[in-house]
């Protein structure tokens, strides 16, 4: 249990993990009694495990994790829907020393099949962008906020994204980077905790929360290739970044 949490009191990811796999947030027990049944109404239904989010281990468990084994943890992952459609979990990529963090939404089908996030066209232009910035693709890390393909490329659902939390908050304290890029709407408002536009959260510098690490938004790759007038933007996103590493 995690450290100032009382028995009775609820952990708002744990809950949406459990809705996102099926099961109501609050169930009795078997074989519980209700307060003044009498005991003809005992419930005598045989107490069995069922499927919980402590599966796949605790949030405090996660945090305890070493990159190896957080790797295997997410590799087994069966918190949400999204498990049932993947060929791959798409873990992350890089220099697990790197002082550039790159968080997008989630694996397309590409990812999904080669098990590495922002391969494509838009992997290619994300590398050319960090070239740029003065940083090779090996050089730095990059994740996504979901770790499994949602159907259909579509954007991954709130609880998802919730169950998926733990694991790049893990990656996050691991790595310790500099600077946080947060690529696309998604990544932005997932990790700001925000419905705030891309538009509105470019050109400053924010910080992630528990972190405390610098945090600068830029527009995804995949919208730059339908939208090549906005590379200019994205190159002040990247000058941004690089003055806030330099700063940390």
């Amino acid at each position: 249990m995690p450290r100032g949490r009382s028995r009775t009191e609820v952990d708002p990811r744990r809950i949406a993990c459990l809705h996102a796999m099926g099961f109501p947030a609050w169930a009795r027990r078997p074989g519980s009694v209700l307060p003044g049944a009498p005991p003809e109404l005992r419930d005598t239904t045989p107490a069995t495990r069922a499927p919980a989010a402590e599966d796949a281990g605790s949030d405090a468990e996660v945090g305890s994790l070493e990159w190896d084994a957080l790797e295997a943890r997410v590799s087994a992952c069966v918190l949400c829907p999204l498990h049932a459609g993947r060929s791959r979990t798409v873990f992350g990529v890089g220099n697990r020393k790197a002082e550039w963090l790159v968080i997008g939404e989630a694996p397309g089908a590409e990812e999904d099949r080669r098990g590495e996030p922002f391969v494509g066209r838009a992997g290619k232009l994300l590398d050319a962008m960090l070239a740029a910035a003065g940083h090779a693709r090996s050089q730095v890390y990059i994740a996504n906020v979901v770790k499994c393909r949602p159907p259909e490329n579509r954007d991954p659902q709130p609880e998802e994204a919730a169950c998926c939390a733990p694991y790049l908050d893990r990656q996050i304290a691991l790595l310790r980077p500099k600077i946080i890029l947060a690529v696309g709407r998604v990544a932005a408002q997932r990790l700001l905790q925000t419905d705030a536009p891309v538009g509105r959260l470019r050109g400053k510098i924010h910080r992630h929360e528990p972190s405390g690490t610098p945090l600068v938004v830029t527009w995804h790759p995949a919208y730059l290739l339908r939208r090549p007038e906005a590379k200019a933007e994205a190159w002040r996103d990247l000058v941004l970044a690089m003055a806030a590493a330099e700063g940390a």
